[in-house]
């Protein structure tokens, strides 16, 4: 009973939301698109089948559906095994809950390098579930493990697309984590990420993504050619975002904001799409071109961020002391129950924490001292 929305007191009913879809069954029709046109793709979920999609999916293929109960660990082996016999296992838990079947992932799956699909839901903070449902941590536990492909999407076309390129791997395990909450809708992907939709509507299909590939979303002056000459002249005035997952949204809201007070400042906006293997050609593009670069992520200290910055140094990319380097994660506390947007707030995710950012970072806002103030 905990995150209970709005219900009817005389049934008990909860009143549901009309609005885009949720992430959860964007991925399950996705997974289902990917079962249709390949017999060997199987569901495993460890006593969620509503909460990870597995439900929706059950549906279409009972056969090919298995809730193992409340055992992680005997998830991760079964599609171990699975795996081994050329299944292609897409285990759903939520990423909470994937730590209990870390021994597994390390022993059964990443040493004998088995293409395993793990898709944690939940990633991030997830609002009225309170702490004990927060996908903050699998960054870090599973970024240090060999053999692992780490990949998580901005909105749901990417979503789409990282279902259709797991099911498409079969080089060695991977792992999609995904948030809790909905899909931006065709108008918003359009406006402010830039897609170019057929029809004006989101894909109803994915398409495999190059493994290891990020991608730039916004350049200097937004989406106007024109402009972007006119920004970021010098290298001090030119800032890049490097997101990892869905706080894209708030990096492109920030950078719009940010050019909007300063017309002098260009911020480019990239979506590194995977962790590992980390797109190296991406940093060091932006490392080169510009003189501030923040990473921002929906995970605790040690994931994405570190991965980058471990990068910067061993490339000697920070030797020569013009590039200013900012980590943005999720900070080392436990978020009580409130909505996603206040957690976030909480956190220091939201767009105004990038914009600040980026501001103090290019001298355009002045930081008082405590002792002055």
């Amino acid at each position: 009973m905990h995150g209970v929305g709005k219900f009817n007191l005389g049934t008990g009913v909860q009143v549901k939301s009309k609005g885009n879809p949720s992430m959860t069954s964007i991925f399950a029709n996705a997974l289902i698109d990917a079962a249709t046109e390949d017999r060997t793709v199987v569901g495993i979920t460890a006593a969620m089948p509503g909460g990870t999609g597995m439900d929706i999916f059950g549906r279409r293929f009972p056969k090919r559906t298995f809730d193992v109960g409340i055992a992680e660990q005997h998830a991760v082996t079964m599609a171990a095994g699975m795996a081994c016999e050329g299944l292609k296992p897409f285990v759903c838990i939520y990423s909470t809950f994937m730590q209990r079947g870390y021994d597994q992932v390390v022993h059964d799956v990443a040493i004998q390098n088995l293409p395993v699909r793990m898709m944690l839901d939940r990633a991030g903070v997830v609002g009225n579930d309170g702490p004990t449902h927060h996908g903050c941590y699998d960054l870090s536990y599973l970024g240090c493990i060999p053999n692992l492909t780490i990949m998580a999407p901005s909105d749901e076309v990417e979503l789409k697309n990282m279902v259709k390129t797991c099911a498409d791997f079969d080089d060695g395990p991977t792992v999609l984590r995904y948030p809790r909450g909905t899909g931006y809708g065709a108008e918003k992907l359009q406006s402010l990420f830039g897609y170019e939709l057929e029809n004006g509507e989101v894909p109803a299909k994915g398409e495999a993504i190059p493994i290891g590939k990020g991608r730039i979303i916004r350049s200097p002056g937004g989406f106007d050619k024109d402009e972007s000459s006119t920004r970021g002249k010098k290298r001090e005035d030119r800032v890049a975002i490097l997101s990892f997952g869905t706080r894209l949204h708030e990096s492109l809201v920030a950078a719009n904001e940010v050019e909007e007070t300063d017309p002098t400042i260009g911020v480019t906006v990239a979506d590194a799409r995977f962790m590992k293997p980390l797109d190296v050609d991406l940093v060091r593009q932006l490392a080169d071109e510009h003189s501030v670069l923040i990473t921002i992520e929906e995970g605790s200290i040690g994931g994405f961020g570190d991965h980058v910055l471990h990068f910067l140094s061993l490339d000697g990319l920070l030797d020569d002391g013009n590039l200013k380097f900012r980590p943005m994660v999720i900070p080392d506390a436990y978020f009580e129950t409130a909505t996603q947007y206040e957690q976030y707030d909480q956190a220091g995710l939201n767009s105004e924490h990038i914009r600040g950012t980026i501001l103090r970072l290019t001298k355009r806002l002045e930081v008082p001292v405590l002792e002055d103030a």
